[in-house]
């Protein structure tokens, strides 16, 4: 079966695999949500980002320790499913009461209990983050992430929100009660994740905020994704895992910055190859149907497409930009630069190996050569004799 890549809204998927084709009566024709769609896609406009904590949410402690992380400590105000700002010490504990959330941690698993998960404690609450990128105007944001609450979970879940406007990048934070009003566990899915992605544009271009909630693959991203312990860490500069990612890379590397090829990147080039060819079909819709000017700007998005990259690759890469000075890729880590040292300090090593190979060549090279006159002087001499 067709990987669908590209979300289209309310009516359904454009299946870029199968080349923007719906079936009988649509087979040649794109509708006005779907052309709107492509044109906000190809003009990059902005990704809305849906992230969810994993960590966490199984005990109250936990639970309480990020309530308080996220109005710091009773200083910034907690939106409620109530309409109510709360604000002020103690908030966090009042929440943990009102929600019952001690009945739901001595309570059975249900039977929409995943069964991968018994034997673990069921989560207590859903812990998201809702982003834009910089610039994007904070209160809208906010806007926005109040009224798909209000849709998706009103009078169904208990939930909480709070604005964050101290990294360049608005975000809120929402954290929703896992067990409903009526004793339903909420369950979220990656399907599940790519509704609530094209739920959260629309809601932000009701505001007057261009957004865009497309699958990463059509966009041709592959940059690594981690999970949030990872990226987290990577924030704190303190991530093992991508310490010892670069390492093994600067370890693999030749002198001239060659690696091995990854069995994952076959998978990556025929994924980057059905989208382009879906898109260049798009780009053949859009000029049959009148839309000329649309169909160039696809055609010009699919040669723009980054390039494929594994993650080893990725990582490479950034070390050789970083070793020929590049301003866009500053490692500010200090595990990044000493892994850069032990690479730089290995291909040094390979460099003087190689030096001293050449050296021995010439050198063997002489004395043959010396050797050479001396028998030649030697068979001359005997001759005249």
């Amino acid at each position: 079966m067709t990987r669908r890549l590209v979300d289209t809204g309310p009516r359904g998927w454009l299946d870029i695999g199968s080349y923007a084709r719906h079936g009988p009566g649509q087979r040649d024709r794109l509708s006005n949500a779907q052309v709107a769609f492509i044109a906000r896609t190809v003009r990059r406009t902005p990704e809305v980002m849906i992230k969810m904590l994993n960590q966490g949410g199984r005990d109250l402690g936990s639970v309480a320790r990020h309530l308080k992380y996220l109005d710091r400590q009773g200083e910034l105000p907690i939106e409620t499913d109530e309409g109510d700002p709360l604000k002020g010490k103690g908030v966090s504990k009042a929440l943990l009461d009102d929600w019952d959330l001690e009945l739901d941690a001595k309570r059975p698993p249900t039977a929409d209990h995943k069964p991968r998960q018994m034997g673990k404690q069921p989560k207590l609450v859903h812990k998201m983050i809702f982003s834009m990128p910089a610039g994007t105007p904070p209160n809208k944001v906010l806007a926005a992430v109040k009224d798909f609450a209000r849709e998706e979970f009103g009078a169904k879940h208990r939930y909480v929100m709070v604005l964050h406007t101290d990294e360049p990048h608005p975000h809120v934070h929402m954290v929703v009660k896992a067990m409903g009003y009526d004793g339903t566990r909420l369950n979220i899915r990656k399907a599940t994740l790519r509704e609530w992605r094209r739920q959260f544009a629309q809601h932000l271009r009701d505001h007057g905020v261009a957004a865009n909630a497309t699958e990463r693959a059509a966009r041709g991203v592959t940059n690594p994704q981690k999970q949030d312990g990872i990226y987290r860490a990577e924030r704190r500069r303190d991530s093992t895992h991508w310490r010892q990612r670069t390492a093994a890379v600067a370890r693999e590397m030749t002198p001239d910055g060659e690696i091995k090829p990854e069995p994952g990147k076959a998978e990556l080039l025929e994924t980057r190859r059905r989208i382009v060819r879906g898109w260049n079909e798009i780009a053949g819709d859009l000029a049959q149907q009148g839309q000329a000017d649309l169909a160039q700007e696809v055609r010009r998005f699919v040669t723009q497409l980054p390039p494929v990259r594994t993650e080893r690759e990725w990582i490479r890469d950034r070390m050789l930009e970083q070793a020929q000075g590049s301003e866009r890729a500053k490692f500010a880590d200090r595990w990044k630069q000493d892994a850069l040292a032990s690479w730089q300090v290995f291909r040094v090593q390979q460099q003087q190996a190689e030096q001293a190979r050449l050296r021995e060549l010439r050198h063997a090279g002489r004395n043959g050569l010396e050797k050479s006159r001396r028998n030649s002087r030697t068979h001359r001499d005997d001759r005249v004799r």
